[in-house]
């Protein structure tokens, strides 16, 4: 147990904390929540901090995403003590890399009677869930069906090479109990957890079982993470059980929320990381809003630094309730620290962040041809920079013959959500953007010279630009996701 600031009683080693994100899409804001507090729990306590790549879901793992993380937990300052680029005596740490380790521990597993495979096929399955479900049965899950199959039988039939998962026992009666040391003494009835698989037919671990055994063995203390996982806690509960192992400690943060208390998600909101630095905020500033989400100092002060939080951390003072993620406020803090910084820092912060050579440099190639006067350049490039645009002037280019602007509004939202599904176009080059929108036309009775014009207006607030795809590249995927949002709020807004 801990005590009220979480740490563990004296005897015991400093605590060893982790984030573990999986890459998959853009590093979200939510992923940084999660980081700052387990960032500051370490520095208070001299502990360790470590990054944890969560890779084992290879449908969703996503190229590049990895590099993200790291680049946008560094600009804002959450470094790692182990990690896969830093190395340390834990590794390797991208679960990818540790498949030996949990094929060794499934078996140990498999041995103990703690878990059994299981052979039945996805028709099956599917049937299953489809008569629970015509039966309105409370609480849908797998019905035990290999359960009871003999050792030797589940044997033969892996020999065989028949596919098969493994799943884990979970007790027929009984409760499964924990602390939640943000919310109290959680209970479980253990009739009402599913026989929750382990070890998938692909040879990959589930969540569930790589991320007990990663955090057995890298010596975890505590875990801190969403809300959204209290309900699985009880499967690692168990299986911490099963195998002999301590548990940590747990700490379930509330879920940062939109204005309408629904899950923060980029169908509503920017999420990103990445949306907001490249719009201008300061790290320090986001931070300390974030922190501001789920602590309180105690004295109603709003800003402080990370610094000044780890020196008054407490966990009596972080709520468990889902914050709302306050766009408003989080620009009115903006303001105040760039009114607060002096000229010269100003500048050293604008150069380095908007005017740089990485920046400029592929933004001058786009203007270069169109422009007549060192004078034009920097209107001609003012829809790469800021966020949302005044349509006004080009309203009528949003209409599309024989469409309603609803149907528009539509088109283009669909557009903007299944360009994030799309493996080749998440990486966002003029390439890989351009061979989707063609896809995309082709798919849903589109001219390309309709939908193009749709996309040029949205992105740049105009009807003559630099090459579309290119244009949508450098202006980055979540300015352009935010401006399509504007837009097809726009036409919604239009009669019908």
């Amino acid at each position: 147990m801990t005590g009220q600031d979480g740490a563990r009683p004296p005897g015991r080693l400093p605590p060893r904390v982790r984030i573990a994100p999986s890459p998959t899409g853009d590093p979200h804001v939510g992923t940084a929540y999660i980081a700052l507090f387990n960032y500051v729990f370490a520095r208070k306590h001299g502990g360790t901090f470590i990054l944890r790549i969560e890779d084992t879901d290879q449908e969703r793992y996503t190229a590049g995403s990895e590099a993200a993380i790291f680049e946008a937990l560094r600009w804002l300052g959450l470094h790692w003590d182990e990690g896969p680029d830093v190395g340390g005596p834990h590794g390797p740490y991208r679960q990818s890399e540790r498949l030996p380790l949990y094929r060794q521990e499934i078996q140990k597993l498999v041995e103990k009677g703690e878990a059994y495979p299981c052979f039945c096929t996805k028709e099956r399955l599917d049937a299953l869930r489809r008569d629970q479900i015509a039966a309105k049965q409370s609480t849908l899950g797998y019905d035990g069906h290999c359960r009871s199959l003999s050792p030797a039988e589940a044997a033969a039939r892996m020999a065989a090479g028949e596919a098969h998962v493994i799943r884990l026992r979970v007790p027929d009666d009984g409760e499964t109990v924990f602390v939640d040391h943000l919310r109290g003494e959680l209970r479980f009835e253990n009739r009402l957890i599913d026989d929750q698989v382990l070890f998938k037919s692909d040879g990959f671990p589930t969540y569930h079982l790589a991320n007990v055994v990663d955090d057995h063995h890298m010596g975890i203390t505590h875990v801190i993470r969403g809300e959204e996982w209290i309900t699985s806690t009880p499967k690692h509960v168990l299986l911490y059980k099963a195998f002999g192992w301590e548990a940590p400690e747990f700490f379930h943060l509330g879920l940062l929320r939109n204005a309408d208390k629904s899950k923060l998600s980029k169908r509503k909101n920017p999420v990103s990381v990445f949306h907001y630095r490249d719009l201008g905020y300061l790290p320090e500033t986001l931070l300390n809003f974030m922190a501001n989400l789920g602590y309180s100092m105690g004295d109603d002060r709003e800003r402080f630094t990370v610094g000044e939080m780890i020196a008054h951390f407490e966990w009596s003072r972080v709520s468990a309730g889902g914050p709302v993620f306050d766009q408003t406020k989080l620009e009115a803090f903006n303001g105040a620290d760039i009114r607060g910084m002096s000229p010269d820092k100003l500048y050293d912060r604008l150069i380095a962040r908007e005017l740089s050579r990485e920046r400029m440099v592929p933004l001058l190639a786009q203007a270069q041809e169109r422009v007549n006067r060192l004078d034009d350049f920097i209107p001609y490039l003012a829809f790469f920079f800021g966020g949302s645009l005044d349509y006004g002037p080009v309203l009528d280019k949003l209409k599309v013959k024989d469409r309603t602007p609803a149907e528009v509004a539509t088109t283009l939202e669909a557009f903007a959500q299944d360009i994030e599904r799309d493996p080749a176009a998440r990486e966002f080059t003029a390439p890989a953007i351009e061979a989707f929108a063609r896809g995309f036309c082709q798919a849903n009775g589109w001219k390309n010279k309709d939908l193009f014009m749709l996309l040029r207006v949205a992105v740049t607030g105009r009807t003559a630009s630099p090459s579309l795809f290119e244009t949508m590249a450098l202006c980055g995927k979540d300015r352009c996701r935010l401006r399509i949002r504007d837009v097809v709020a726009l036409l919604r807004a239009q009669p019908s």
